[in-house]
This record gives C-alpha cells, sequence and structure tokens, in this order.
C-alpha cells in the first residue's frame, strides 16, 4: 500500500502483513464513462474550501500567510465546535473530508496489522461518506457499490469515480472470486 501525505509529499510504502489473510482487487466497471467537467466536483471542492474559511472566521483562527485555505489548516475540534453554524452542504462536505483523514489514518494501521477485515470496513464506510457526505457517484457506480455490501467474500470497497472511468474497486476473498464474479 502507498501511503501518501499530500500535504508535505512525504510517503510510506506499507507492506501487506504476513498475518493478512488472502485477498485479491477486484475491479468493476459499470460500463459508463465518466467525466469530472461535467459533474458538480468542483462546486464541492469550493464548498470544503468555504467551509474552512467559516470555521476559521467563526474560532478567530489566523489566516496566517496563505490566502487559500483548506480543511486541513483547521482542526477537528474546531469543526466539531462550528459544524452546526456552517450550511448543510458545507457541513457534509467537512463531515467526509475529515472522516475521511481518520479512516486512511486507521486503515494504514489496519493493513499495517494485517487486519484486512478492518480495512475493508473502512473501505465500506468511505464509500458511503462519499454517496451521502460528499454526494458523489453515478447511480450506476451507487448501484455497484450496494452489490458489493451485500455480497459475501468482499471485505471492502467503493467506488473510484471519474478518475477510473466509472469503476468500483474492492478487495475480495480469493475463495469467493467465482461467486462475486457471479453476483456483481
Amino acid at each position: 500500500m502507498l501511503y501518501l501525505d499530500t500535504k508535505d509529499d512525504s510517503y510510506e510504502l506499507i507492506p501487506a502483513s504476513p498475518n493478512m489473510k488472502p485477498y485479491k482487487i477486484a475491479i468493476f466497471f459499470s460500463g459508463l464513462e465518466h467525466n469530472l467537467a461535467s459533474s458538480k466536483f468542483n462546486m464541492r471542492v469550493d464548498e470544503c474550501r468555504s467551509a474552512a474559511y467559516a470555521l476559521k472566521a467563526f474560532s478567530g483562527m489566523e489566516y496566517g500567510k496563505y490566502p487559500d485555505t483548506y480543511l486541513r489548516d483547521v482542526p477537528y475540534e474546531i469543526y466539531l465546535e462550528y459544524k452546526d453554524k456552517l450550511p448543510e452542504n458545507w457541513a457534509k462536505r467537512a463531515e467526509h473530508w475529515y472522516t475521511e483523514f481518520q479512516r486512511v489514518q486507521k486503515g494504514a494501521e489496519a493493513w499495517r496489522q494485517g487486519d484486512i477485515e478492518a480495512y475493508g470496513k473502512l473501505s465500506f464506510e468511505s464509500g458511503y461518506s462519499s454517496i451521502y457526505n460528499y454526494e458523489t457517484g453515478s447511480p450506476e457506480l451507487k448501484k455497484l457499490y450496494e452489490i458489493m455490501l451485500d455480497t459475501e467474500g468482499i471485505y471492502g470497497g467503493c467506488f473510484s469515480g471519474a478518475g477510473f472511468k466509472g469503476c468500483c474497486m474492492a478487495l475480495i476473498d480469493p475463495a469467493y472470486e467465482e461467486t462475486i464474479l457471479d453476483k456483481v
């Protein structure tokens, strides 16, 4: 696994633990190619940035030497204190961002420990938050996600979005590969 910190471009290669159960990566194509240019994705990014500005203003935080503000610059505790003052969409976008950050931290640790079930659960939680807090995904990708949730042998997964041309990815137990492929 590649653990990448985009704030400072540091990274860590985390090998699969020898204790990890067997797994394969499955990619399920929705049949649709999606283009971010025609979506509201950039608006959601702007809503995250607006939430960061508002949280800084509510809390009296300094803006610092950089004119741009991002949620990574605002501590989670400030979000928790002031989230009820944000417009609903801004709060949902911020909720996704903060909880996704936490899931990444927990996911890296689960991978280090070889706990594929915990890692998979976090992947499913990421998919849920992407759908309901960030409000992304086509109906076809959401349906694939729902099918994956209900399929025995899938440790976890989420949709990959426009960058991967309308696909869902999943970590699967190889013992269930045939039945997973048939069902999905």
